[in-house]
C-alpha cells in the first residue's frame, strides 16, 4: 500500500460537539492553525477540519449521529476512549502546554510530575472530552 509522502501514516481524527468552539479552544490552547474546513449542508456543524499543531496535523469533525453512530463524540459516548499523547522536547514544555490548555478552558486529570520512566509527564482533559497528555524527556544530570 502506497502512502502519500506529505501525510503522515496515523492521524488523530477527533469527533466534537461543537467543531467551531473546538477548533476555537485548539488554537487558543494548542496554538494550532486551521488550515482547511468545510462546513455541513446545515451551515452550523463542521463537516471536516484540518488543525495543525504541534508539528503534526489532527483532523477535527461534529456529530453525525443521523448518519452513524460508531463515531460519536466523548461527551456523546460518556468519556474519551483513548490518551492523545503528545511527545515535547523539554520538562518545562510540559508545564507550559498544562498551563495554557487550562488558561484556555481545559481541566487537569493528572498534573505535571517527573515519573519512573524518566520523563515530565501530565494529563488534562479538553472541554470536549478528550484526553490530553504530554510527556518529555527529563534532562540528564551531570
Amino acid at each position: 500500500m502506497a502512502f502519500e509522502p506529505n501525510i503522515p501514516p496515523i492521524q488523530v481524527h477527533l469527533c466534537v460537539k461543537g467543531g467551531r468552539e473546538a477548533i476555537a479552544f485548539y488554537e487558543k490552547a494548542f496554538d494550532a492553525v486551521e488550515t482547511y474546513e468545510q462546513m455541513a449542508e446545515d451551515g452550523e456543524r463542521v463537516l471536516h477540519a484540518n488543525l495543525s499543531m504541534f508539528g503534526s496535523e489532527v483532523m477535527l469533525h461534529d456529530e453525525f449521529p443521523e448518519f452513524s453512530s460508531d463515531v460519536l463524540s466523548p461527551l456523546s459516548r460518556g468519556g474519551a476512549g483513548l490518551t492523545i499523547n503528545i511527545n515535547l522536547p523539554k520538562p518545562g514544555d510540559v508545564d507550559h502546554a498544562v498551563e495554557q490548555a487550562v488558561a484556555a478552558g481545559a481541566a487537569v486529570t493528572m498534573p505535571a510530575d517527573d515519573m519512573f520512566w524518566g520523563a515530565r509527564y501530565a494529563k488534562i482533559t479538553d472541554p470536549f472530552g478528550h484526553v490530553w497528555a504530554f510527556n518529555a524527556p527529563l534532562e540528564q544530570q551531570p
